[in-house]
């Protein structure tokens, strides 16, 4: 990544804003929805006052306000921690294969076990993003060890073949292909509280070792010889990065399945707010995940009343173009 980033605001300022945005955001879901709820219905709801409108409250709306706060967190975060370790800023999540493997595991859990229950099949999910990340990691490191270019070629490789394989087995069967485009559409609505008990070991894991992935990822920003010079282990140090992208991003996908573009939109963003500190960098990222997912989801409930857009749909609406700017003016800038 490249140090010659302008910083614009002071990152303790960045992030104040960003957790400003996060609470009102917070306050926008608990209040929005197919039906709205007004603000003394919501606070009846939290202080426990019985009711339909607080039954709505406890059971769709903070529920899927909190999944949005730590997909979108748990995202955001892999998203910068993916663009730091490949030294790509083109680069998510997906590139090391870790939603397709989790979209094949579905599809093999449905079509070969029956399963239907998004709390039966996460388990599957987790396990096949984790395998996939292994997987490119393992044959990156063939030969002269896992460089950041032989990660992001593997990757994309490897992700190719899940995604036709997947394609294929579901296909084949009217059921998976059903449960893969609802699951394939991400979506934090409708997620019941045992997936995400489920899943907060590995994010609560992903969250603390990405806590510890600052110091390397700055030093690896300046190169592998010169991170190698300062006493960084290099090969460790990756490998410690793509387990806790793995972590985070296998556990959010496997629980409200694939959401394009917000590991690429949003450390983008950060890194205009911060710098290239990751410091900095990974706390902000994390914060504007949040916020993004949450305002993506409150946005989905409101422009399809009375149904709902998924939020995956309404920031793969948002994230297609906001890439195709980025390689624009990547291409501007090496002119």
């Amino acid at each position: 990544m490249a140090r010659g980033n302008v910083r614009t605001v002071a990152p303790p300022l960045a992030l104040g804003l960003l957790a400003t945005g996060l609470a009102a955001a917070v306050v926008g879901s608990l209040l929005i929805g197919s039906g709205s709820l007004t603000p003394v219905q919501v606070w009846q709801g939290l202080s426990g006052a019985p009711g339909e409108a607080a039954d709505i409250l406890r059971t769709i709306r903070i529920p899927r306000t909190v999944f949005a706060v730590i997909i979108g967190a748990a995202l955001g975060l892999a998203g910068a921690l993916t663009q730091g370790y490949t030294r790509n800023p083109l680069a998510d999540p997906g590139l090391l294969g870790i939603t397709q493997g989790a979209a094949l595991a579905v599809v093999l859990a449905i079509t070969l076990l029956h399963l239907t229950s998004p709390v039966a099949y996460v388990w599957f999910a987790f396990g096949g993003a984790a395998l996939a990340a292994a997987m490119v990691f393992t044959i990156a490191g063939l030969g002269s060890g896992a460089s950041p270019l032989s990660v992001v070629l593997v990757g994309a490789g490897i992700s190719v073949s899940l995604s036709a394989l997947t394609g294929a087995i579901a296909l084949s069967d009217r059921t998976s292909m059903d449960a893969l485009r609802f699951w394939g559409a991400g979506s934090v609505g409708g997620l019941a509280w045992p997936v995400l008990r489920v899943m907060l070991p590995f994010l609560v894991i992903g969250f603390g070792l990405a806590a510890l992935c600052a110091p390397v990822l700055n030093a690896l920003d300046l190169g592998d010889d010169v991170a190698a010079a300062l006493g960084v282990h290099v090969f460790r140090g990756r490998l410690v990065g793509i387990l806790t992208v793995t972590l985070l991003a296998g556990a959010a996908t496997a629980a409200c399945g694939s959401i394009a573009f917000l590991g690429l939109m949003v450390p983008h963003v950060a890194r205009s707010l911060t710098g290239p500190d990751f410091r900095w960098l990974l706390p902000c990222a994390a914060a504007l995940g949040a916020v993004v997912l949450l305002a993506a989801d409150i946005v989905g409930r409101v422009v399809a009343r009375p149904g709902e857009l998924q939020a995956g749909i309404v920031v793969a609406l948002l994230g297609a173009p906001f890439f195709l700017a980025v390689v624009l003016l990547r291409k501007a800038g090496t002119r």
